[in-house]
């Protein structure tokens, strides 16, 4: 490994941080020591051109207009560095979509200029897109902890057998790690987050030093017993560029649950349980399920796991030697009914909802093990992902009407967020004291209102940028910012089945309309002499009207179809397909909202004897 330079480096000679509440004459720095200013950036700054000068670029493909596709492009002349490769999940109005991955279009023609890939943790919104773009990538170096590797090679495995062994892996053992990936010096600091082996990351280059945590919280009764104290990455060279997180920035509550809180809720439900209990959590919360085999293991109960994803990542785990189980306490799901019930612990996936989890075919009745019993407890141990409150309350709701031991957040304080608050988010700027504040990986009203914390932190206004998705914030050796007008491509690239990118806005329109009012099929037979219609046209209707209840409006319809065909062919007889298509098409759409005020997508098919 190469070292980095000590942090406790000066920065650029002529740029100078500001020292508490006193301005450098000539240049300005981004943090105050709380006080507030207002003071205007430098004019000159937005005039700045570099011709053969290297300068740092911060490119955000994903992450800063929603939660989920994070991903960030750090450009210092012709070296790349990348940190996180996301997917976000489809929204409502996305149909037949599985995810959503960032568009690398930006990186076409530089592949080979990537030094490395860093991973901060191993989330899916930040590992999940992984397998598609580093081999469209061609697979450049990747770095990150030992769990976040091990996942990513195996959503690699998963996605295409034996793509594992094509990665050049450059571990992170310890925090301690320096690494050189071109003009890029990187370091690593601990963070708290809810997976194990989540890192912070610091990029410095001769024009700026970026600090990045990835996704971060601050949990005031650790666990561990160690408080994490960000003060030492103030002493990093200047400018300092703080990118941070701000899904919490809304959450203004003075604190939230720590680890120990919550550990002791689920500890007394578990002993206090008549009946099984059954605990729904994400499959990444290794560390909780961690602790729950544990505790199960000192008061002889049995816990069963259940989940691919839940018993894949718990078998890295074990493997890492993170989690320790042994035999008697971890039992298979196919082994419950060999235990009396109060005696069973059940952690599986499927709290927020999804359609063929775990907690989901439970709570149906579909599940060939595990059955709901009034005396059961059963706890969501998870919090809402946003945009899956209705599914989540429709799965309460059938839970309450099977079990009288229904155990979440509005009940008891059972899970512990992963992600900051808005005074975690002051208090980090304050330890940090940052140059330039730049709000990440949320929707982009929290970065909005992260920004004006910053402010209340002691951050200049000017010094703080809120992003877009493909925005070009660019650095030079002064240290100065400048924000292009051009942006870099950040459209959405949708993964549906086998195909990437092949689903664009069009298909996504046809499917929206379908699935609004449905699809209506109009077979016509021509005579290919006379350019007729032979026979009745035959229609099929799906989502539109039920046919068997309205066949006045079908016989309408054929006889619609057959003026429509007589008056496009003419007396000549001339056949002209897409003409003929159009028109019905058309017209057919027309009449069929005069009748029912819907639009179903009209589709004409011709068939010529």
């Amino acid at each position: 490994m190469t070292q980095t330079n000590s942090p406790r480096r000066s920065g650029p000679a002529r740029f100078r941080p500001r020292v508490g509440n006193k301005r450098p004459a000539q240049k300005r720095g981004g943090y105050s020591g709380g006080a507030r200013h207002n003071e205007p950036r430098n004019e000159r700054i937005n005039e700045y051109v570099s011709k053969g000068e290297n300068t740092l670029k911060i490119i955000p493909l994903g992450g800063q207009e929603e939660v989920g596709r994070n991903m960030t492009i750090f450009e210092y002349g012709k070296d790349i560095v990348i940190l996180d490769m996301g997917v976000q999940f489809p929204e409502e109005d996305m149909p037949g979509i599985d995810y959503i991955i960032p568009n690398i279009s930006y990186l076409q023609g530089k592949e080979k200029n990537i030094r490395g890939v860093i991973f901060s943790h191993g989330h899916l919104d930040h590992i999940g897109a992984a397998p598609i773009l580093l081999d469209k990538l061609n697979y450049p170096p990747i770095v990150g902890r030992d769990l976040t590797i091990c996942l990513v090679k195996k959503r690699l495995e998963d996605y295409a057998k034996n793509s594992a062994k094509k990665l050049h892996v450059i571990p992170v053992k310890s925090t301690e790690d320096k690494i050189k990936l071109g003009n890029f010096n990187i370091s690593f600091f601990d963070i708290e987050h809810s997976i194990m082996d989540a890192v912070g990351v610091i990029l410095q280059t001769p024009s700026a030093t970026v600090i990045h945590p990835g996704d971060w919280t601050m949990d005031k009764d650790p666990i561990s017993g160690k408080f994490l104290s960000y003060d030492h990455l103030s002493y990093l060279p200047s400018p300092k560029v703080l990118m941070l997180e701000s899904l919490g920035a809304v959450d203004n509550r003075p604190s939230h649950t720590t680890e120990k809180e919550m550990y002791a809720n689920l500890e007394r439900l578990i002993s206090e349980a008549t009946g099984k209990v059954i605990i729904g959590t994400f499959s990444s919360q290794i560390r909780r399920v961690g602790h729950i085999l544990e505790y199960a293991r000192s008061i002889g109960k049995k816990v069963a796991l259940d989940g691919f994803s839940m018993k894949m990542n718990v078998e890295i785990a074990k493997e890492l030697g993170y989690i320790k189980a042994d035999k008697e306490t971890l039992i298979t799901v196919n082994d419950l009914h060999k235990y009396p019930e109060n005696k069973i612990i059940i952690v599986c996936t499927g709290a927020q909802g999804e359609g063929n989890a775990v907690l989901s075919r439970i709570i149906t009745g579909d599940h060939r093990f595990i059955k709901v019993r009034k005396q059961d407890t059963v706890i969501f141990s998870s919090s809402v992902i946003p945009g899956n409150e209705r599914t989540i309350q429709r799965l309460k709701d059938n839970l309450y009407r099977q079990c009288d031991n229904v155990i979440h957040s509005d009940i008891m304080d059972v899970h512990t967020s992963g992600h900051c608050n808005a005074q975690n988010i002051k208090e980090m700027i304050k330890q940090v004291k940052p140059d330039f504040f730049l709000p990440t990986y949320a929707n982009h009203y929290m970065l909005k209102e992260s920004a004006k914390l910053a402010v209340e932190a002691g951050m200049h206004k000017a010094n703080i940028f809120v992003l877009d998705n493909g925005s070009v914030l660019e650095f030079s050796s002064q240290g100065e910012p400048k924000l292009h007008d051009k942006k870099a491509p950040s459209s959405y690239v949708f993964v549906d089945g086998l195909g990437v990118g092949d689903i664009g806005q069009v298909v996504l329109r046809d499917r929206q309309a379908m699935a609004q009012d449905g699809m209506f099929v109009v077979i016509i037979t021509l005579d290919s002499q006379t350019g007729q219609v032979r026979n009745s046209p035959d229609i099929i209707s799906r989502g539109f009207i039920y046919m068997r209840e309205s066949k006045d409006l079908l016989y309408q319809v054929r006889q619609k179809v057959k003026d429509i065909v007589h008056h496009s062919t003419g007396n000549k007889g001339h056949i002209d397909e897409e003409y003929i298509k159009d028109q019905v098409r058309d017209k057919i759409g027309q009449f069929l909202y005069t009748r029912t005020e819907r639009r179903p997508m009209v589709l004409p098919v011709l068939i010529e004897v």
